[in-house]
């Protein structure tokens, strides 16, 4: 009976936490961003300050998350996100780790669905934080190197969308074209969510039978070199560090679900 009914709770908790998600974004759209093209009239400027709303904003989100009993969550390592310039490289197993990863991290610069600078209560935070759509071919990778050569930090999920419930993890290009064009080493993010919620094809209100923890473990700076034989071109590199990556993550996951 006591599992029913916390089940039950954490099935309207979620539908709380969603729709304040939701009339947030409006609120920021509506009334925060407009105010803020008024007072600043520099685009960097108001995209530093989007950003560093958005990154707040992102924070409670997830201290309401916890509170209401939601999910539970651990950071390991998260002094290595208070850096400038990183290139955050993680696995994608639900839906609220970008929200996780922009918390963590000052000026978070990220490559986004294209749909979400349409969508009425994302476009607001999208549009006003310049972020990234990933619909622009090989200007992307342009547009990402520029972000990182201004101090910014990217987040990128080289899977491209949440990981299935079976088989392997499957990397696009992305990242790897990033940091082997840029000459930028990753800063790999294992994110693990046990038992699994909001995945791929999730319902928000199928809840799993417990809380979900989620593990965010930021992993040491790997530079390309390690994963990339020498001497090989930039597709070739490209390749091959995009395989690495793969593997690396697979691993990963695998180790701490075990």
């Amino acid at each position: 009976m006591v599992e029913r009914l916390d089940r039950a709770w954490r099935v309207c908790a979620t539908g709380l936490c969603f729709s304040s998600f939701g009339v947030g974004g409006l609120l920021l759209r509506v009334l925060v961003f407009p105010l803020l093209t008024v007072l600043l009239w520099s685009p960097a400027s108001r995209q530093r300050v989007c950003k560093h709303v958005v990154r707040h904003a992102f924070r409670l989100f997830l201290l309401l998350m916890r509170a209401v009993g939601v999910i539970r969550y651990e950071v390991l390592h998260p002094e290595r996100l208070r850096r400038s310039g990183l290139l955050i490289v993680a696995n994608h197993p639900s839906l609220i780790d970008v929200i996780f990863l922009v918390a963590l991290t000052r000026q978070a610069d990220c490559v986004v669905k294209s749909g979400l600078a349409r969508n009425p209560f994302t476009r607001g935070p999208v549009r006003a934080t310049g972020y990234v759509c990933n619909d622009s071919g090989a200007g992307m990778v342009d547009d990402c190197i520029a972000s990182l050569r201004a101090g910014n930090n990217l987040v990128i999920f080289p899977e491209g969308t949440r990981t299935p419930a079976r088989g392997p993890l499957r990397l696009q290009r992305g990242a790897a074209n990033i940091a082997v064009r840029g000459g930028f080493a990753l800063t790999p993010v294992v994110i693990r969510c046990e038992p699994p919620t909001l995945a791929k094809g999730d319902k928000w209100y199928r809840v799993p039978v417990r809380r979900p923890r989620y593990v965010i473990d930021v992993r040491e700076d790997v530079g390309v070199e390690r994963w990339v034989r020498p001497g090989l071109d930039d597709a070739l590199a490209v390749r091959q560090l995009t395989q690495s990556l793969s593997e690396f993550f697979s691993r990963e996951v695998r180790r701490e679900g075990a």
